[in-house]
């Protein structure tokens, strides 16, 4: 049977997350979260993807990157899995697949949606009950994207340069976003679109697009099944 489509856009950021195959383990040790996140910096810089925040879990990953291609990001991905699939396998005595399939993504516009994104995952270990606060969780960006380390891999999103002119308050400002939990209608709507592949957008950015046969732009039943692995979304010209 033939996969859907995933909506990419290139220059638009995109929530991604890979689980492990069953849910099973993909990082048992701190030596494994500091080698992918080593073998990722090279596909980024390859494929020309700017990584805007991350969250190495027990079990799965969440990215928040913006492509810049529509194939950046399954390139990306591909690269990286099968280097670290390869080192995990070897340094734990293992075979096989490691990976559940594709990973599920969505494109996220606007402030509300990528900023929203930038807390979801860098919450995540605290829904987890792992920690009680984002800053006591090592494997995430979060002490990056609040000045508390650097990591040039992290890189900015515009909407979070946005959040104020200097870099010492655009920490201070994140910092505080995190004061508060996620609103849950907000938090159901990333998880829903993450794993039903459709955009987290604004609806005047979702008329200007043209969705390709099988793609989705909102919640409900899925189009016809298509060949074509990927799908790119075109913007109406007015």
């Amino acid at each position: 049977m033939a996969r859907h489509p995933r909506l990419i856009l290139p220059g638009v950021a995109l929530h991604l997350i890979q689980r492990g195959n069953n849910r099973d383990v993909c990082f048992r040790q701190d030596s494994d979260c500091l080698t992918y996140l080593a073998y990722l910096r090279h596909p980024c810089a390859k494929y020309h993807c700017e990584v805007h925040a991350y969250c190495l879990m027990t079990n799965h990953v969440h990215l928040l990157l913006t492509p810049a291609a529509v194939e950046s990001c399954a390139s990306l991905m591909r690269d990286l899995g099968r280097c670290y699939v390869r080192y995990f396998n070897r340094r734990h005595g293992r075979t096989g697949t490691l990976w559940e399939g594709r990973f599920r993504s969505c494109i996220a516009e606007s402030a509300r949606y990528v900023v929203a994104c930038y807390r979801y995952i860098e919450f995540n270990p605290v829904r987890a009950g792992m920690v009680s606060h984002p800053s006591s969780y090592l494997w995430s960006s979060h002490a990056a994207n609040t000045g508390m380390r650097s990591h040039s891999m992290v890189k900015p999103h515009c909407e979070f340069l946005a959040l104020a002119a200097s870099a010492g308050s655009r920490h201070a400002a994140y910092r505080g976003l995190f004061k508060l939990p996620i609103d849950q209608n907000l938090l159901r709507s990333i998880r829903e679109a993450t794993i039903g592949g459709y955009p987290l957008a604004s609806d005047s950015f979702k008329s200007r697009m043209i969705a390709p046969p099988g793609c989705r732009t909102q919640r409900g039943k899925p189009g016809p099944r298509v060949e074509s692995p990927e799908a790119l979304y075109a913007f109406k010209r007015n």
